[in-house]
């Protein structure tokens, strides 16, 4: 061993497998970074004075003989008011040929905010996307997720819900993202002229996938800077957390470790709840609100990933497209949000619970009818009032594309009750329907 500039050089390997190296090596630390004859890696296991280091790139090619050089620290991010309007990699260096940030120096990947410091969430976030104001309104501190087929435009739903909500900063940890997603989410933020509230960390697939790994840990660093220091509402837009879980399958299997359910590590909801935790509301009034995707096969959500996050965070936004319309919705059954009673009816209008509940009772009358017709049996007036109303508030409430206010949301729903029903079809307190009915 050498010492270079307070820099511990080793050069011989005890062990080589697929994505680690074994070697003997005093005063390392737990996460701590180094080169592998010049490859980043990442201290993962220490037992005694034998170091285990996972190769980010892959061990292929590597000789025993090969220079091993520890950096002395874990990966950190340099923190500062600077950081807005900028896209880092996973290593929190410049892609955007700007210049390094300078600020203070954060350890990524600590612990959540203690408990005791944190508050109900009771803060609204409008997104101006119907299926999700309306229906699964969205509270600052909450952690939720898409679930979305691959199939699906999710990553432009993530680039819409950024640039319309209302909040201070908004973090974008894009992992696993193709250069075309890469330069839409960039374009996009650019041409709205929204960069300098928007900060990006990306790996894109031409890029080692176990560097993924790095990016929920960067972008969460950033927002609880922003929101634990400076008291900003922070909304954290991570995706896609199956191409992060899929990442933790290949350091696990590489490793030799026996997987779990569908390949996964058995790690697997403690990796997921380390991040999603880190959402929160502080009493001075800062907030991380976390939004990820989560990528489905098929709709499968028994699996592991998707089954995971269920158990972990307060919901789901369920992406599907409409059969009868064409259009990408937000799926009103199979999407929660377990917070929104926080704010429905106190930061929004007094009628917004009773009309959400009975436009998707409606909704799912129009589906029930539709099973009639499937089946052959003769559909009433009512079942086919139904069938047309569902058209209109797929079209009108639940697209993607639909971005208006939650006044504007309720007043359409108002319009298709008045447009398809009669006010006692509805079953709406009396005095809401004296107040908004809009019908003959």
């Amino acid at each position: 061993m050498t010492t270079k500039a307070f820099q511990r050089i080793y050069t011989q390997l005890e062990a080589i497998t697929k994505a680690t190296v074994a070697l003997k090596a005093q005063g390392v630390s737990n996460d701590e970074l180094a080169t592998v004859d010049g490859r980043l890696a990442q201290v993962v296991k220490i037992k005694g004075d034998l170091v285990t280091l996972q190769v980010f790139s892959g061990t292929e090619g590597i000789p025993t003989d090969s220079e091993v050089i520890f950096f002395g620290e874990a990966p950190s991010l340099h923190v500062s008011e600077d950081l807005a309007g900028r896209f880092f990699n996973a290593y929190g260096d410049p892609i955007d040929n700007g210049p390094k940030v300078d600020g203070e120096k954060r350890f990524i990947g600590g612990p959540s905010v203690n408990p005791y410091r944190r508050k109900q969430p009771s803060q609204l976030i409008p997104t101006g996307i119907a299926g999700i104001d309306l229906n699964n309104t969205l509270v600052s501190g909450q952690k939720i997720p898409f679930f979305a087929n691959a199939d699906q435009p999710y990553n432009q739903v993530m680039a819409n819900v950024a640039l319309r909500a209302d909040v201070d900063k908004i973090i974008l940890g894009g992992m696993g993202l193709s250069n075309d997603d890469y330069l839409y989410f960039k374009q996009m933020f650019e041409n709205a002229g929204a960069l300098n509230k928007i900060i990006s960390f990306v790996n894109t697939t031409e890029q080692p996938p176990v560097e993924r790994l790095l990016i929920p840990d960067m972008a969460l660093t950033a927002a609880e800077y922003f929101a634990v220091d400076k008291n900003e509402k922070v909304l954290v837009l991570l995706t896609d957390m199956t191409l992060y879980a899929d990442a933790l399958s290949i350091v696990s299997n590489r490793m030799d470790q026996i997987p779990s359910k569908d390949s996964m590590p058995g790690s697997l909801y403690s990796d997921l709840a380390k991040i999603y935790e880190k959402a929160v509301q502080l009493p001075d009034g800062g907030s991380i609100t976390i939004i990820a995707v989560t990528t489905l096969n098929d709709g499968d959500i028994t699996h592991a990933i998707p089954d995971n996050t269920g158990y972990i965070t307060e919901g789901q936004l369920f992406l599907r497209t409409d059969t009868d319309t064409g259009k990408v919705i937000i799926d009103p059954f199979r999407s929660l949000s377990r917070l929104k009673q926080l704010v429905i009816g106190k930061q929004t209008r007094e009628d917004h619970g009773q009309v959400m509940n009975t436009g998707v009772r409606l909704f799912a009358d129009a589906a029930n009818a539709k099973t009639k017709l499937e089946n052959g049996f003769d559909l009433s007036d009512y079942d086919l009032r139904c069938l047309d109303y569902a058209k209109d508030y797929s079209n009108k409430l639940l697209a993607i594309d639909v971005n208006i206010t939650i006044d504007q949301m309720l007043d359409t729903a108002w319009d298709l009750f008045g447009k398809y029903f009669k006010p006692e079809e509805l079953s709406i307190k009396q005095n809401l329907v004296d107040k908004y009915w809009k019908g003959n």
